[in-house]
């Protein structure tokens, strides 16, 4: 199966296009957004999928991912009938397994940053003159979410009870508030309210609600636009509207700064980053620079930036004489206010790297201090000239500075799994490439979730009696500690298998060793010893999962071996064994517990549907490395979390 394939195999919406926008292929939960069948979407443009209104967006950031650059977006899709979704979709480079360039375009997860969904909303609503608000029905209150300052003003918190809206509501509107917070249909009509103040001043309201669905697979939420027809003042306007914008600014902050220190990985940077950076300062677009191992600059960037500028960007050597470099080299923030101020600073005229138009304002800002390993940096962009205020400067450096930290956190955590990977590769054997009598396939996926790895492990070799000795387990943790325990487990359970091949024995020895270490770990394991003349096999488990049983009609069977605790915590464990026979149409799967465990998926089920595709694998007459790719390749649709492992043998 082409590599690419296994992102369509995802469960969020996604889509593989040519770099030219092209769909290749997709996967249903991204059809069903598009709104037609899949059948009806391959070979079409994106952009000619999606309402007018969005085409030019999903055209700029399919063009920004076919030059290997990361795009992000929030786009709205409308589902006849039904509440629209909205997703935040990214598009990414990628490459078919025949070098062909693709484009990967999906929605993200957001469930930890539902917020950044809104912020399109929040600016068109405040483009429109309209005040933007969500209403949640299971505490009966309203949210205030952005948009016309006048209309924010009437609320006096974020977050006000239905009770409170209700009583300053006239009251023979009262009924049309409620049946515009119960809509029947995806978007209900304008509706005038009669709103007054505790001070008694009259305010006329037009109101519309619509359901919108946040996330491919989140809630639905019904929103509220406010439209304030009352002629007022300019005086009071104004005070009202500094007064509502100061709060909101705060909050926009306070969630900026909270999604920064909460970020776990680099691609959760970008988002957020990118989701929130430019609408927080009122820039027009904005990209993430982060300087790369070769010392050049890797350019993501939101839909706002123009091409021509991401261009000029990307790939710029750390060491050139330009604003970004010497920015991020210095680690002094750069301001340009226009295209004069850039002249004067950097005299290269029209062969400049970054032929600005005459308008267009720049701020630069380092992620980190002088003096420390530079990281990278953030640029915003204005449509026209733009000089910020000391308090614009001062939280740009400070937001900036958490990003960086964040970004310091996430590669440190991504060393320690590179070095773990490292120590558990190393640990584990490279199978015999001829076992007398038998063939043997083994696959290992490392777990990635929490920026960890496990202790996963396998062996097979040939013992004094010239049997083969099998034996798979899973060490305690997921860190480096975990990969080194491993190794020390493997090599005694060898060492000792060696010298007394009876795996309850065997088992029982290297219990005995752990305990005396005073091991901090523990570690579960199943050893199999199989005589290949005659097929005969004898078992024993340390607290491992059951044992598969694969038949050539494509049946299964589940065979719990007898055995003891895991090892390494009683001293004095017994070991039992069972001796049976391996037809030459039976083949083993030996598994450790992430293949067949998931978080929605109990250990039985998991052991029912591995057995089931390895059973069709015997009975399609797939060799052991194709029955364990298949295996591999199954839990891995499933979403599954933890180390995946699997042993495979077959009598020849």
């Amino acid at each position: 199966m082409d590599a690419s394939d296994e992102l369509l195999r995802r469960a969020e919406p996604s889509t593989l296009l040519s770099p030219n926008g092209i769909v290749r292929s997709l996967n249903e939960a991204m059809a069903a957004s598009f709104g037609r069948p899949a059948e009806q979407c391959v070979g079409r443009y994106a952009w000619d999928l999606v309402p007018e209104s969005q085409r030019s967006v999903v055209e700029r950031i399919v063009a920004q991912a076919s030059k290997q650059r990361l795009a992000m977006r929030v786009l709205e899709f409308p589902r006849p009938g039904r509440a629209s979704v909205v997703s935040l979709i990214e598009a990414r480079p990628t490459t078919a397994d025949d070098g062909e360039p693709l484009v990967w375009v999906h929605s993200l997860n957001v469930h930890n940053d539902i917020g950044s969904l809104l912020i399109p909303f929040r600016l068109s609503a405040k483009a429109a003159g309209l005040g933007l608000c969500m209403y949640l029905p299971q505490v009966h209150q309203l949210e205030w979410l952005g948009g016309s300052p006048t209309v924010g003003a009437l609320f006096p918190e974020a977050s006000v009870p239905l009770p409170w809206a209700v009583r300053h509501i006239h009251p023979d509107d009262r009924d049309a508030l409620r049946r515009l917070l119960s809509p029947d249909t995806p978007q209900g009509p304008w509706t005038g309210l009669r709103f007054r103040t505790d001070l008694g001043e009259r305010y006329d309201l037009v109101c519309q609600t619509r359901r919108i669905q946040l996330g491919y697979d989140g809630p639905e939420q019904v929103f509220g636009m406010i439209r304030d027809d009352t002629q007022h003042e300019a005086r009071k306007k104004e005070v009202l509207a500094e007064l509502g914008s100061e709060r909101r600014r705060a909050k926009a902050i306070a969630e900026f700064s909270s999604a920064l220190i909460t970020t776990a990985t680099e691609q959760e940077l970008q988002q957020v980053v990118l989701t929130r950076l430019a609408a927080t300062f009122g820039a027009a677009g904005a990209a993430l620079a982060l300087v790369g191992d070769d010392g050049h600059l890797l350019i993501s960037s939101d839909a706002g930036l123009p091409t021509w500028q991401a261009d000029a960007m990307h790939c710029v050597s750390l060491d050139e004489e330009r604003p970004l470099p010497d920015a991020i080299r210095t680690g002094e923030p750069l301001f340009i206010p226009d295209h004069e101020a850039l002249l004067r600073r950097w005299p290269f005229g029209g062969t400049a790297p970054l032929e600005w138009p005459p308008d267009i304002a720049m701020s630069i800002t380092p992620l980190g201090p002088a003096g420390e390993r530079p990281l990278g940096a953030w640029v915003v962009t204005y449509s026209s000239a733009h000089r910020p205020a000391t308090d614009e400067n001062v939280l740009m450096i400070t937001l900036a500075d958490l990003a960086g930290q964040a970004l310091g956190r996430i590669r440190s955590q991504q060393a320690r799994v590179e070095l773990a990977t490292a120590v558990q590769r190393s640990m584990l054997p490279t199978l015999p490439e001829r076992l007398p009598g038998l063939q043997v396939a083994a696959r290992y996926r490392p777990c990635r979730v929490g920026l960890d790895i496990g202790g996963d492990w396998y062996d097979a070799f040939v013992t004094s009696d010239g049997a083969v000795a099998l034996e798979i387990g899973d060490a305690q943790g997921h860190d480096v500690d975990a990969a080194a325990f491993m190794g020390q487990v493997r090599g005694s359970m060898r060492a000792i298998a060696l010298q007394e091949p009876a795996p309850g024995n065997v088992l029982k020895h290297v219990n005995r060793l752990l305990v005396a270490m005073d091991a901090p770990r523990f570690a579960s394991c199943t050893m199999l010893h199989i005589d290949p003349r005659d097929g005969r096999v004898t078992g024993a488990s340390a607290g491992h999962v059951p044992l598969l049983c694969v038949h050539g009609d494509g049946s299964h069977d589940v065979r719990q071996l007898p055995g003891g605790p895991v090892l390494g915590i009683l001293p004095d464990a017994d070991y039992g064994e069972e001796t049976f026979t391996l037809d030459e149409d039976t083949a083993l799967i030996m598994v450790t517990d992430g293949l067949v465990e998931a978080p929605d998926l109990s250990l039985e089920a998991g052991l029912e549907h591995t057995g089931a595709v390895a059973a069709q694998a015997l009975h399609d007459g797939l060799s052991p490395e194709e029955t364990a790719d298949r295996i591999l390749d199954a839990a891995i649709a499933m979403n599954h979390r933890d180390d995946l492992a699997v042993l495979v043998v077959r009598r020849t």
